[in-house]
């Protein structure tokens, strides 16, 4: 691989700066040098212009009008005006619905260019919908829409990364910050015990159960609207239980073809690294901890404690980690005509990782195409290419499946010895040569460099619709849409890697999958929309939606492969090779209503069904019915309140309804057969034969997981709507859930896993909380703007039933196999589901804790032991509080000891415009949930008690006689695998999450340069966090599920990014 020459990344972020500079000086020169007609002027001149929109689009239809007289015209099709004024300081005013209003001083000029801004307070706002758009004034569910205008200034990859925080109700929650990882949505509380809780994605109409975020560039996303109670939710029936993200992307305008540029360079900062042990206090631990294995290591040749005070300490987390570089690149084409409109986008990411040899790159192209052939006939088609590639050693996983933490890259990171003995050099070896050969740590530089994990991902989406109006009020719609996938997964590691070096049995290794998905929906619609003397507005949909989805894993493994120079091109030649093959399928049928009626935009009622159809469940059971409803009042529309000068809108809205769940396996009611490669039965004591054993235990009456919420929603506009509140009290309930249960042992039975579980409809979980959301404009003058928003929302979980007798569910974490017997979560009848469970730290033993006897320590007969033997138990070692009074601590002396999703979550964004500047500053946070710091078990006290293990610098306090701590226990001092609440943490936290400052040039250079308007900006994300958890990003979770969040584990960690870039349209 090609290396990037380090003087070159360094002088990048200064050359950008450089750069805007000189721009900014023509700018500068170009306001100076403007030809203005002589002042005093009274003659009458014509004026020229053309008006645009944020995005540089032209925009029709907008009044210009000389102020103070009734003289005025309307833009063309193209944007453009003339109007004839008298004098040189005459005003012009430009006005358009859903923009604010411009006013603009002629000064003498002949020709003037306006850019005009979204009116963020307009009621009349078109929101989208479940199959359609609806005015925002006649909403009666809960739908909020996203900020694109603040959300796009984030540098990120992917809508998902920037979404944290923006809606009240809403978490966002990344696994870690791995290059092209996606991170994981939830709406309103968990709905789900051992299903997914991931929300239904509907992009430009096709409904997609994966978000496939990093296929869409962000700045082609026109709206993201969330619907989040059942009003909103149950037309989208089976699937709508965790909410729905509407994405409507980008399309063509009217007006002449607008082309586009934005590029952003610069480059991600790895967070401060972790503090360790130093050369001397780590020879001084070892010395505690293995006193023979220090004696031959480092006290040879007379060498002492003492002669390592000075020694310089090696940290590989400078090796590690590295600033990175990052550039994006943009283009794009929109315009039309009247009956055309059509548009094209490319982009380009290159991402390197902060971790050596990771990274994410992303090749997107997109296209449109709206056609109105007539006053009834259009038609519309779009297509989107992406192909994407995730490279790099994933530092918190292991690729076996019996798993041990000495695999994962970090742990060699972090526990790799900071000094060396006599004639040493262990950067440049594999092996530490005094660690036994049992222990798979190996040299993490090397591993990292040396793996090849690469995953390449493309999609082709394409959909195509069809307009035709029957009439003037009824319309027919047909929509189509088809998605192919393919991911291909490559992977080689050869003898200078953790997974394949010499002391693997597989030794040099590689794999290679593909697993292909095509996915076609087709949904029609007949739509009706009228308003009767403008007092009745009746908006009716009905429709039926078919979807059918096709995937499939295909592929190979290989072990010691015979040539590890040829890489994944030698495993056709390896010792064994092992395959695997295999499809799938599911389809859905449905038909949909929705009936939305308003009097006088003061009273609204709403009514859906949707009653769906899935092959996921058994004949009989296929079908489903969801319905809700809604209804709310506009008392500011009230002749009482009409007169209340300072009130814009008041709304109480209440729905009510039914949303279902069917994200389960593909034929999880029917059993299944395998025929597995390793086992079978010998037959006279002769050669064993393979056979087929049950995978799976299916159940024949499954059915959909339902959900019924209620919604209780107020929406109140003060001051012209510089003031927009909106609150939200819920409760949604989940019964039927469709839960992974563990069958009788009574029963029997297991599986080629040594497992017996199937999905059952036995769980019932409930959520319910309150969310606001404040939205204000602080102040609007001619130059100088102040908005603010503010959300927050709080949520609390309960679990209501199990499977049948049970009243908690345990679940272990899959990290370290000394670990795999213990649960550190649980899920217990009338309680939160996620909760961490285990035993309670009691500090330390100490000396008066014991009675000595003939000079041994015993423990008193008082005094409970800790898991150990009663005469094993030392002054030093760790303590456990004994629940039941038993005196003896173990398994039934477990309790709840952390929460794993928050109390509240929120957001708080400024924007501040002043003149050609405009600066965006968002604030996130978390607030009452915990993480379990798995790292502290092996670098807080080394629980396995694992010799050259480097430790984090706080046990550097640990308990001595002469230091009697009552916090760090003494070394060798643990001697279990218990999960305690001493590796529990409050996980609360307030990230400064993206700071954004930009500058869009006068019209006046603008014009001169021949362009359309021309923007720089500087942009930066994950700037600081405030936080008391001691790991390096609080917001993580290594192994996340529903029931197993908040646990950190060896984390990729998260990156701050700061870019620089610009954007021109011409």
């Amino acid at each position: 691989m090609k290396k990037k020459d380090p003087k070159l990344a360094k002088d990048m972020p200064s050359r950008l700066i450089l750069l805007m500079l000189f721009i900014f000086c023509i700018s500068v020169n170009g306001v100076a040098k403007d030809a203005i007609v002589p002042a005093g002027s009274n003659q009458s001149q014509l004026i020229k212009g053309q008006v645009f929109d944020k995005e540089g689009s032209p925009l029709p239809g907008v009044t210009v009008v000389v102020k103070g007289t009734t003289q005025g015209t309307v833009t063309d099709f193209s944007g453009q005006y003339s109007i004839s004024v008298q004098g040189t300081d005459a005003v012009l005013v430009y006005s358009f619905v859903g923009m604010t209003t411009e006013e603009v001083l002629t000064n003498g000029r002949t020709t003037i260019n306006v850019t005009l801004k979204e009116d963020i307070k307009s009621v009349d706002e078109v929101v989208v919908v479940g199959y359609g758009t609806l005015r925002k004034m006649d909403l009666t569910g809960s739908v909020e829409s996203v900020r694109m205008n603040e959300m796009q200034k984030a540098p990120v990859k992917s809508f998902d990364e920037s979404l944290a925080g923006r809606i009240a109700g809403v978490t966002v929650a990344g696994n870690d910050g791995q290059p092209g990882t996606n991170n994981n949505i939830v709406i309103r509380g968990v709905g789900s015990i051992t299903g997914s809780t991931s929300p239904l994605y509907v992009i430009d109409g096709a409904p997609m159960e994966d978000s496939y975020a990093n296929t869409l560039n962000p700045s082609d996303i026109e709206s993201i609207n969330i619907l989040k109670d059942a009003s909103a939710t149950a037309i989208y029936g089976a699937r709508g239980a965790n909410g729905v993200v509407l994405i409507t992307t980008k399309r063509g305008t009217k007006g002449a073809p607008v082309v586009t540029y934005n590029a952003y360079f610069g480059f991600s900062v790895p967070p401060k690294p972790l503090d360790l042990m130093g050369a001397y206090e780590f020879v001084k631990y070892q010395a505690e901890l293995n006193p023979n294995y220090a004696q031959n290591v480092y006290f040879i040749n007379g060498k002492t404690l003492d002669d390592y005070k000075d020694a310089k300490s090696i940290d590989l987390q400078d090796q590690m980690f590295q600033s990175s570089p990052v550039h994006n690149h943009e283009i794009s084409v929109r315009g039309g005509s009247e009956n055309t409109s059509y548009s094209a986008s490319g982009n380009v990411l290159d991402q390197d990782g902060i971790a050596i040899n990771s990274g994410f790159k992303r090749y997107q192209g997109r296209i449109t195409l709206d056609q109105q052939f007539n006053k009834k006939l259009k038609i519309g088609i779009d297509a989107t290419y992406s192909s994407e590639i995730s490279h790099g050693a994933i530092l918190t996983q292991s690729s076996d499946s019996y798993t041990y933490a000495n695999l994962s890259l970090l742990y060699s990171v972090w526990g790799f010895r900071p000094v060396l003995g006599d004639n040493e050099n262990l950067l440049d070896e594999l092996f530490d040569p005094a660690m036994p050969s049992t222990d798979f740590r190996v040299n993490p530089i090397l591993s990292a460099e040396n793996e090849l994990r690469r995953t390449k991902v493309d999609n082709l989406r394409a959909n195509g619709y069809l307009e035709y109006k029957l009439t003037p009020h009824l319309t027919l719609k047909f929509a189509g849409g088809l998605t192919n996938i393919m991911v291909e997964r490559q992977g080689f590691f050869n003898s200078l890697t953790t997974a394949g070096n010499e002391r693997r049995d597989q030794k040099q290794n590689g794999f290679i999958y593909f697993r292909p998905v095509s996915n076609w929906n087709n949904t029609n619609t007949l739509t009706y929309n009228r308003n009767f003397d403008k007092v009745h507005n009746l908006n009716v949909v009905v429709g039926n939606v078919i979807q059918k989805q096709k995937d499939g894993n295909y592929g190979f493994s290989a072990i010691q492969v015979l040539n590890e120079g040829t890489g994944v091109d030698g495993l056709d030649e390896a010792s064994a090779n092992f395959g695997t093959s295999g499809s799938s399928r599911w389809s859905l049928a449905s038909f949909l209503g929705r009936i939305n009626y308003s009097y006088r935009s003061k009273y609204i009622l709403t009514a859906s069904a949707r009653y769906d159809g899935s092959s996921k469940f058994a004949p009989g059971n296929r079908w489903g019915f969801f319905p809700s409803g809604a209804i709310a009042w506009r008392m500011s529309e009230e002749g009482f309140l009409k007169e209340v000068d300072f009130l814009s809108n008041a709304k109480l809205r209440v729905s009510h309804g039914a949303t279902g769940n069917n994200r389960i396996s593909d034929f999880a009611y029917l059993s299944t057969m395998a025929i597995p490669r390793n086992g079978g039965y010998s037959f006279n004591n002769g050669e064993p034969t393979r056979g087929a054993l049950l995978e799976n235990f299916g159940n024949p009456r499954l059915k959909w997981e339902t959900t019924y919420q209620t919604n209780i929603g107020y929406d109140l506009g003060l001051f012209e709507s510089r003031i927009d509140l909106s609150a939200d009290l819920y409760r949604k309930t989940t019964e039927d859930v469709l839960l992974n249960a563990n069958l009788p042992y009574s029963t029997g039975l297991t599986t080629i896993y040594n497992v017996a579980t199937a999905y059952k409809n036995i769980g019932k979980i409930r959520n319910q909380g309150v969310e606001f959301t404040i939205n204000t404009i602080n102040i609007q003058k001619k130059n100088f703007e102040w908005s603010t928003n503010f959300n927050i929302s709080f949520n609390q979980n309960k679990v209501m039933e199990l499977n049948e007798g049970q009243s908690a569910l345990l679940q272990n974490v899959n990290f370290d196999t000394d670990f795999r017997n213990t649960t550190p979560y649980i899920a217990q009848l009338d309680k939160p589901i996620g909760q961490m469970y285990g035993l309670i730290w009691d500090g330390v033993y100490q000396y008066e804790d014991f009675d000595l006897v003939l000079g041994d320590y015993i423990l008193k007969s008082n005094v409970p032991t800790n898991g150990q033997a009663r005469a094993n138990v030392q002054p030093g070692d760790i303590k456990y509080k004994d629940i039941n009074g038993d005196l003896v601590v173990n398994e039934m002396d477990f309790s709840v000891i952390g929460r794993g999703y928050p109390i509240h979550t929120g957001g708080f964004s400024n924007t501040f415009r002043y003149k050609g500047f405009d600066l965006n500053i968002f604030f996130q946070w978390s607030y009452g949930n915990d993480l379990i710091n798995a790292n502290r078990l092996f670098f807080e006290g080394n629980a396995k008690r694992v010799v050259a293990l480097n430790q984090f610098a706080t046990y550097q306090n640990r308990w001595t006689p002469e230091n009697p701590s009552n916090e760090y226990f003494r070394t060798a001092g643990k001697r279990d695998t218990y999960y305690t609440s001493r590796e529990v943490e409050d996980g609360s936290f307030l990230r400064l999450k993206t700071v954004s400052l930009g500058y869009d040039f006068q019209q006046t250079l603008v014009d001169k340069l021949k362009l359309k308007s021309l923007r720089i900006y500087a942009s930066a994300q994950n700037l600081y966090t405030w936080t008391g958890y001691s790991g390096q990003n609080p917001d993580v979770s290594t192994r996340h599920s529903a029931l197993t969040p908040g646990f950190d584990f060896a984390a990729y960690p998260l990156a701050t990014t700061l870019t620089f870039g610009i954007k021109a349209s011409f």
